[in-house]
C-alpha cells in the first residue's frame, strides 16, 4: 500500500519516463494519441492514491496529490492534466456513491483503469449550460473539453434527468453509442486531446445525484482546483528549470554585457536579477500550493460547516490564481533571459508559455480574486460550485 513517500517516488519515476517525450507529444498534438505515456501513467499505481482506505485504497490526501501532480506537470503538464477529472470522480464517488458503485469503480481504478470526464459543453450560454439528457436510462448529448475520456475505461458524464436535475452518469468508454473524437486544436496542453465526445442512446451503467453534491458544504471544487494549481506550479518550475539549463549551457552574453565586462550570460547582472526574481516567485507558488494542500487536509473531504468549506476554497483559489500568473510569466521571462536563439523551434521552449496560457484560462482568475476580496472585506461566503 502506497505511503506519501511511495507516491512521490512513483511520481518521480514516471516523470523520468515522461520528460524525454514531452516535446514530441507537444508537437504531435492530437494527431498522435500518446498511448505509451498514458499506459505508463495507468501502470504507475498513482491512479488509486486517493481512494479511501475503507474502499481498499491507501487513502492519501491533498498533500500527496498536489505533490504528485506538480512533479508530473514539470515533466509534461498535458499528461499530468489527463487524470485531473479522474481524481475529482474518486472524491465524488467517495462521498456520494453507494457501496456497490464504489466497489465496482474503485476496483477498476486500483487495477489501473482510469476514469475520464465529459462535463462541459459548447454552444450554450456557458460551459455548464447543459443540453445532455438522460431519459429512460439512456444518455444522449455532446460534450467538449473531455480531458482523459479518449483513453479512459469509464467516462463520467454530467446530464439533466427527466426532472431537470443534475446527474452524473458513468458509462464504459467502449459502450455502444460512445464516440470520442480527436478534434482538439489549441496552442497548448495539446496532448490532453480534450475534444468532442458524443453519446447516442447510451445505456447508463451507474449514476449519482450530482446536484446534491453542491447543495451542502463541499470541498470537491477546491480539491479539483488544487490539481489545477499543481499543474500551474509544475509548468512554472519546468520553465525555470529549462531557463537555468539553457543559460548555463547554451546562451551567449549580449554585446552590452560583454562591453560591461561580463563574459557569460549567467554573469550578466540583469539576467541574474530576472532569474532570481522569477525563482523567488516560482518557489512562492510552490509554497502556496503546499499550504493550500495542508489546509484541505485539515478540513477533510466533507467540511463541517460552510465557513470551513469557504476557507478551503479560498485558500486554493489564492494559490491557483498566483500559480497561474507565475507560470505565464515564467514562460515569457524565459526568453527575456535566454535571448533570441532560445526562440528557435528546435528547443520548443515556447511550449511552457503556451501550456500555461492555455491551462490558466480553464476558469477566470479575476473571479477568484473577487471572491477572496468579498470574503475578506465583507464576510461574503464564496459560491458553492465545482470551480472554487
Amino acid at each position: 500500500m502506497f505511503t506519501h513517500d511511495d507516491a512521490v517516488a512513483a511520481a518521480h519515476r514516471l516523470a523520468a519516463v515522461l520528460e524525454p517525450g514531452a516535446i514530441r507529444r507537444d508537437r504531435d498534438g492530437a494527431t498522435v494519441v500518446p498511448h505509451d505515456a498514458l499506459a505508463a501513467l495507468d501502470a504507475s499505481g498513482l491512479l488509486g492514491i486517493t481512494i479511501p482506505a475503507a474502499d481498499g485504497g491507501p487513502g492519501l490526501g491533498p498533500r500527496t496529490l498536489a505533490e504528485v501532480v506538480r512533479v508530473l506537470a514539470a515533466a509534461d503538464p498535458a499528461i499530468a492534466q489527463v487524470p485531473q477529472g479522474h481524481y475529482l470522480m474518486i472524491d465524488i464517488l467517495a462521498v456520494h456513491a453507494g457501496p456497490d458503485a464504489r466497489k465496482r469503480l474503485f476496483g477498476d481504478v486500483l487495477a489501473g483503469r482510469r476514469l475520464g470526464n465529459a462535463l462541459a459543453e459548447r454552444g450554450g450560454k456557458h460551459a455548464q449550460d447543459l443540453r445532455t439528457r438522460i431519459a429512460d436510462g439512456r444518455l444522449n448529448g455532446t460534450k467538449y473539453y473531455t480531458t482523459g475520456a479518449l483513453t479512459s475505461a469509464w467516462i463520467a458524464v454530467s446530464a439533466l434527468d427527466a426532472d431537470g436535475r443534475l446527474v452524473l452518469a458513468f458509462v464504459p468508454r467502449d459502450a455502444g453509442g460512445v464516440r470520442v473524437d480527436t478534434d482538439w486544436d489549441v496552442i497548448g496542453q495539446r496532448a490532453t486531446i480534450s475534444g468532442t465526445a458524443t453519446f447516442s442512446d447510451v445505456p447508463v451503467a451507474l449514476s449519482i445525484d450530482y446536484a446534491s453534491a453542491y447543495e451542502v458544504p463541499q470541498q470537491l471544487g477546491a480539491r479539483a482546483q488544487l490539481v489545477h494549481t499543481a499543474i500551474e506550479a509544475g509548468i512554472a518550475g519546468a520553465a525555470l528549470r529549462d531557463a537555468r539549463a539553457y543559460l548555463r549551457s547554451t546562451a551567449r552574453p549580449s554585446s552590452e554585457a560583454i562591453r560591461a565586462g561580463h563574459g557569460s550570460a549567467t554573469e550578466d547582472p540583469h539576467v541574474r536579477h530576472r532569474y532570481g526574481r522569477l525563482a523567488s516567485r516560482v518557489r512562492a507558488a510552490e509554497a502556496l500550493l503546499e499550504s493550500a494542500a495542508r489546509t484541505l487536509e485539515e478540513i477533510g473531504l466533507v467540511p463541517t460547516s460552510a465557513d470551513s468549506a469557504a476557507r478551503g476554497s479560498l485558500t486554493v483559489a489564492a494559490a491557483k490564481a498566483f500559480a497561474s500568473e507565475v507560470a505565464v510569466d515564467a514562460g515569457s521571462e524565459l526568453f527575456a533571459m535566454c535571448g533570441t536563439s532560445a526562440a528557435a523551434a528546435k528547443w520548443d521552449l515556447d511550449r511552457h508559455w503556451r501550456n500555461a496560457r492555455t491551462h490558466s484560462i480553464h476558469d477566470p482568475l479575476d473571479w477568484k480574486y473577487a471572491h477572496i476580496g468579498a470574503y475578506e472585506l465583507s464576510d461574503v461566503l464564496p459560491p458553492n460550485h465545482g470551480q472554487l
